[in-house]
């Protein structure tokens, strides 16, 4: 991840899935891609100005997911899960060819990505990688969320504040991971999650068409109805750091940083972004 190369991957690779909120099947192919031509989105369904850069700039949309849009306002959504997989395994180059408008959510986590992009290697291309290394502290905040960024020596590092009182499952959770660390697993494995009363309300503004038990974590007051309940003790504050490390990968760069996020989400993450950039 921290080389100082660019990589891509060894080949072509294609998956499917089903969209969390479209409902849609998706068909996917990942394609390499040259030194310093970065992440696009192609769909394929579409002839014409159908391509979208994959850029904080371009988000469009951060409720319950990260949709990013082009100047034609073409779009694609849930891109998060993916791009934290390109994060973690160290894909700085990739067209993502698909067939609709939403990323598949596969199980609800980057897990079958990773495993997509490790099974299928990478290559190191001639082009350098590139860093921002953060100098100052720079802070974010909105009602009773914020987040904050500050100097490190090297690599990126995540603490994460995650605070449900409606559940009495979730409660309160914390969890610090340093990006550097090798095994980082319960992150990437980590699923997207909901309460069970918040349901309707999701699927009446026409998201979730695609939610099932295979691709979220639903918690229904004292129990997890998913079938072997949790992957992990922290699952749910890890899958929020698992979007925080997509949604920054929508920067462009390597950050070098300590980050610290209470009650954060897409939202939170993009106007961060946007204010760390404003600040040459």
């Amino acid at each position: 991840m921290w080389s100082r190369n660019q990589k891509t991957l060894n080949s072509e690779v294609s998956f499917s899935g089903i969209g969390l909120h479209s409902g849609e099947n998706v068909d996917v192919t990942l394609v390499p891609a040259n030194s310093n031509s970065g992440i696009t989105f192609k769909r394929t369904d579409l002839e014409k100005n159908n391509e979208i850069i994959a850029n904080f700039k371009n988000v469009s949309s951060a409720r319950l997911c990260t949709k990013i849009e082009n100047n034609f306002g073409v779009n694609v959504s849930t891109v998060e899960h993916l791009m934290a997989a390109f994060y973690i395994c160290g894909v700085d180059n990739i067209v993502v060819n698909l067939n609709g408008p939403e990323v598949p959510i596969m199980d609800g986590s980057a897990k079958d990505f990773v495993k997509i992009i490790k099974n299928c290697g990478l290559k190191t291309l001639e082009g350098r990688r590139q860093f921002v290394k953060i100098k100052k502290k720079i802070e974010f905040k909105e009602d009773d969320k914020s987040i904050n960024i500050t100097p490190t020596e090297n690599g990126f590092a995540v603490k994460f504040t995650l605070n449900y009182e409606r559940s009495p499952i979730i409660k309160t959770q914390t969890n610090s991971v340093n990006f550097k660390d090798k095994s980082l697993e319960d992150i990437y494995a980590a699923r997207t999650f909901c309460l069970y009363e918040d349901i309707e309300e999701i699927k009446s503004v026409g998201l979730a068409k695609g939610g099932s038990l295979d691709n979220a974590v639903v918690v229904q007051g004292n129990k997890i109805l998913n079938e072997g309940g949790l992957r992990s003790k922290k699952e749910f504050v890890n899958h929020k750091i698992l979007d925080l490390a997509g949604d920054f990968m929508l920067s462009g760069a390597r950050i070098i940083g300590s980050v610290e996020c209470t009650h954060g989400g897409h939202a939170l993450t993009n106007e961060f972004l946007k204010k760390i950039f404003s600040d040459k």
